[in-house]
């Protein structure tokens, strides 16, 4: 990973110290990617309250609340102390990791969005239904996407990445 000037959370730019292993590791970002897993959350939350909401229509709202954001929009809204540190290390983050990991943040939030854009149809689809699909497909999303950020994603598997694939997937969510 190379060091460059980065625009901190505050938006300001400055110089950042190298990112060296043991600063990556106590900031909990792998060194050999510049990723962290923290950003998952972001996921994992949704996929908590499709969940919620399978069981307890009351928890619409919560879920339409949700909304997406980018590797470095969730860490620059985060109270972590490492944020400008997770942020600096995906700027400078391995290419071909941070390619993948966007690519499935961006699958994973085009099922989510789908799925609300559904929910807030005439009639909606059966709910618990739809909830339940969305969850489904989502948690080996994330899974694959917690491979990438450690480093264990199968060299095979960006050749799966294909945007057939991804396209399927959501169709598959929104079918009825």
């Amino acid at each position: 990973m190379t060091t460059r000037p980065i625009r901190t959370a505050t938006g300001q730019h400055e110089a950042q110290p190298p990112l060296d292993p043991v600063r990556l590791a106590e900031a909990h970002i792998n060194p050999l990617t510049g990723l962290a897993t923290d950003y998952l959350n972001h996921f994992n939350e949704a996929i908590m309250l499709l969940e919620l909401l399978s069981v307890d229509p009351d928890c619409l709202e919560d879920f339409m609340s949700w909304r997406p954001m980018s590797y470095t929009e969730h860490f620059a809204a985060s109270n972590s102390k490492h944020r400008d540190i997770a942020i600096a290390a995906y700027a400078a983050a391995e290419p071909v990791a941070r390619t993948r990991l966007d690519l499935l943040a961006d699958t994973m939030t085009q099922v989510l969005s789908a799925t609300r854009e559904a929910l807030q149809t005439d009639p909606p689809p059966p709910t618990r239904d739809l909830a339940t699909k969305t969850a489904a497909w989502l948690k080996p999303l994330v899974a694959r996407a917690g491979a990438v950020i450690n480093g264990t994603d199968p060299a095979d598997s960006a050749a799966g990445a294909g945007d057939g694939e991804l396209q399927a997937a959501i169709d598959a969510v929104m079918e009825r």
